[in-house]
């Protein structure tokens, strides 16, 4: 079940904003090659929740109920996206990994995205299905040399993800699991994602 990220006083879901430092670099608005572009936005009126709770009316839907995201940055010429997600990971009800790979995925790919970062410390749960659309993408992005990169997840999700058998579609854990990527521009974080991507996959002979 959902819960609230913090008990703390006035700690709330709806309070929580998409990461927007990087607004000068990129606005997935504003890229004719995002699927909300021309979208447009309310700092006042909160529409969208996760269970009973609403969520900040800058994350955007994929379709899913209880999953948002944010295009937080992309680069298409070096072939990268960073996406910052939201709430419960419900592969079991929702099928949420289908409409994420169906409704975001597939178009970003088309335009020549290949490396995905996935900031998932807003994630509080995942529920698992079968590993059909993750092993789809992980082979996508494999014959493009591409990779997924899951950052700083809670433990507890990573869990799950070994649990079910889809941590193998992943470059996860270590010290991808506790990076300080807001104090980094886009290529910045890009570059030391990609340095401890090649470092575990090993030289290439």
């Amino acid at each position: 079940m959902f819960a609230l990220p913090s008990k703390k006083a006035k700690s709330k879901v709806h309070n929580i904003e998409p990461y927007y430092n990087w607004r000068n670099l990129y606005i997935s608005s504003e890229d004719s090659g995002s699927p909300f572009f021309q979208k447009e936005y309310s700092e006042l009126y909160y529409s969208d929740k996760i269970y009973d709770h609403y969520i900040h009316p800058q994350w955007d839907s994929f379709g899913s109920q209880t999953l948002f995201l944010k295009v937080i940055f992309a680069e298409y010429s070096e072939g990268y996206a960073i996406i910052e997600m939201i709430g419960e990971w419900n592969d079991c009800l929702y099928n949420d990994i289908m409409l994420l790979k169906r409704n975001l995925i597939e178009g970003m790919m088309d335009s020549g995205i290949s490396k995905f970062i996935i900031l998932g410390e807003n994630v509080l749960n995942f529920h698992p299905s079968d590993d059909l659309y993750y092993e789809e993408w992980f082979e996508e992005v494999e014959d493009q040399d591409g990779w997924i990169a899951l950052l700083n997840f809670r433990d507890h999700v990573l869990e799950d993800f070994q649990e079910a058998n889809v941590d193998s579609y992943f470059v996860l854990g270590g010290k991808l699991n506790d990076l300080k990527w807001r104090t980094q521009t886009p290529m910045q974080l890009f570059s030391q994602v990609d340095d401890q991507v090649m470092k575990r996959l090993g030289p290439v002979l």
